[in-house]
């Protein structure tokens, strides 16, 4: 099984669903989203979407319409395709700390959501992390995915690294390969057994080629689609890696194992 490990629900749901049969990907994680670039017709257009995302990653946006509005398309496109689609739902990390794991059980388990993501932090508070990753713990170890590319920044990825080893129960997914910090997450990644590294935007292709070769074992195929495309990333990822039982690894076996689809009948 392949197994696209980031995606963003489009719109419209079905351009999305056409990049993945082109690229021969069985199923997709999902994560909700406020901006949609794949709109834009223009530069001017994309630069809008682009500063609702620079607003969201640098924690300058209310989690209120539009949060809701982001959560409804999820819920539709999960509904209307369920076999392709695996949902990870947002936590809010304006959240008081003691309300954190109420959201988590009433919004993530509540809803059968896979995981928790993608969580943006703001530029040095990765620690804002914290109560999540509790929180995922009391859930039988729920994933957590959290955007790696700027402006998360290599201190934030030292304080994922440490949350992650007191929380070891929880697999933490750094995405984006670290972004332009992809060496230091890779060796962080290597050197905490509960972190995973998904490979989408990298800065080059010997990033890849690196990851996999270090940590061959957990390392996610992703292509944080509509901001990558699924068939490029797929291409790379079998161009850099020698070993067809690595590359199913990548391409899939580890994201189904991480997700329970292993263990599911059929």
């Amino acid at each position: 099984m392949i197994i696209d490990a980031h995606g963003h629900v489009h719109d419209p749901v079905g351009e999305h669903i056409a990049l993945l049969d082109e690229a021969g990907v069985d199923r997709a994680v999902l994560f909700p989203t406020r901006p949609h670039p794949e709109r834009a017709p223009d530069l001017a257009s994309l630069q809008r979407e682009f500063a609702v995302l620079d607003d969201a990653l640098n924690g300058r946006t209310d989690e209120g319409p539009a949060f809701a509005r982001a959560l409804d398309e999820l819920d539709a496109a999960l509904a209307a395709h369920p076999d392709r689609f695996l949902g990870f739902g947002p936590v809010p990390l304006s959240l008081p700390a003691d309300r954190i794991g109420a959201w988590v059980e009433r919004e993530i388990a509540g809803r059968g959501l896979r995981g928790i993501g993608e969580l943006t932090p703001p530029p040095g508070r990765a620690d804002l992390l914290g109560p999540v990753l509790r929180a995922a713990a009391e859930h039988d170890g729920l994933p957590v995915v959290v955007h790696g590319f700027a402006p998360t920044t290599a201190g934030d990825l030292r304080t994922l690294a440490r949350l992650a080893a007191e929380y070891p129960q929880v697999p933490l997914v750094v995405s984006q390969l670290g972004g332009l910090n992809w060496m230091d997450a890779v060796g962080l990644v290597r050197d905490t057994p509960s972190m995973y590294l998904e490979l989408s935007t990298s800065p080059t292709v010997i990033a890849v080629r690196m990851a996999v070769a270090e940590i061959p074992g957990r390392t996610l195929f992703g292509s944080d689609a509509p901001y990558g495309d699924p068939l490029v990333t797929r291409m790379m990822i079998e161009r850099v890696t020698p070993s067809g039982e690595v590359c199913d690894r990548v391409l899939g076996g580890t994201a189904a194992a991480l997700l329970g689809l292993d263990r599911e009948p059929g």
